[in-house]
Parts: structure tokens; C-alpha cells; sequence
């Protein structure tokens, strides 16, 4: 079972990770001053509730398995150091100070902006994923 983890950066910089899953009678999360320590966190979070639901004689999914989301401005915070902003925006088509704006917590993107972000930096991805070298 793939369950959606939602990856969120606070307006104090710390990042936080959460289950977006009501079925469990547990719940999992993670914290850390960055996306990687967030994500060991949550991972050991998971260890852990797997351990005490054993000793508990509690079921827990054999299967479990994650897929990390990002909201806008963690992503964006995440990859700063390898994308800049003025690249991101030739990708996008999001102006760079809108971009700054979602990392510092100024304003957040709309679901529309969203959605496009996504799909250029999707399509962005693919065409790299093509690319071959002679």
C-alpha cells in the first residue's frame, strides 16, 4: 500500500512530514531543519510504530509504502541550491520574485499556479530524461 506524505517547510524554516491518510490507527510524521532530516525522521517515526504495534499485538501493513509530496514552497526551498530561481523561472514561466515570494512565506501559490508549476517542471524533467550524450 502507497500512502501520500505531505511535505510542508513552516514559516519558522522547519520542515515537517505527514501521512495524508485517515486509515490507520496511527499516524506518522517528521520533523527537521531539512527535507532530507524530515524524511529520515518520518521513516523512523515508522520504525518505531511498527515496533510498538507488534508488541501491542496490533496489525501494522507488511507493504507500507510512501510517496513524498511537496508543497510549492518546500520544493522550491529544497532544490534552491541546484535550480536557480532565474532558471526556475525560465522553466515555469513564474516570475522570479512570485518564486522568492512562495520560498519566504510572503504569499503561496494558487491551485492554478500549482498545477503549472508542476507540469513545466514535469516536462522539464522528461526532457532531460531524453537527453542522450555522444
Amino acid at each position: 500500500m502507497k500512502v501520500d506524505v505531505i511535505i510542508e517547510r513552516g514559516k519558522n524554516g522547519f520542515f515537517s512530514a505527514y501521512m495524508d491518510y485517515d486509515g490507520f490507527d496511527f499516524g506518522l510524521c517528521g520533523d527537521g531543519y531539512t527535507i532530507e532530516e524530515t524524511i529520515k525522521d518520518f521513516l523512523i517515526a515508522k520504525d518505531e510504530i511498527k515496533e510498538c504495534c507488534e508488541n501491542m499485538g496490533r496489525p501494522f501493513p507488511d507493504d507500507l509504502e510512501f510517496n513524498f509530496k511537496y508543497d510549492v514552497p518546500s520544493f522550491l526551498a529544497y532544490y534552491s541550491d541546484r535550480l536557480s530561481l532565474a532558471g526556475l523561472q525560465r522553466i515555469t514561466g513564474v516570475d522570479q520574485g512570485k518564486l522568492n515570494h512562495y520560498i519566504t512565506g510572503k504569499s503561496k501559490p494558487g491551485p492554478k499556479t500549482t498545477e503549472r508549476i508542476e507540469k513545466k517542471l514535469h516536462a522539464f524533467a522528461e526532457e532531460i530524461r531524453q537527453l542522450h550524450f555522444v
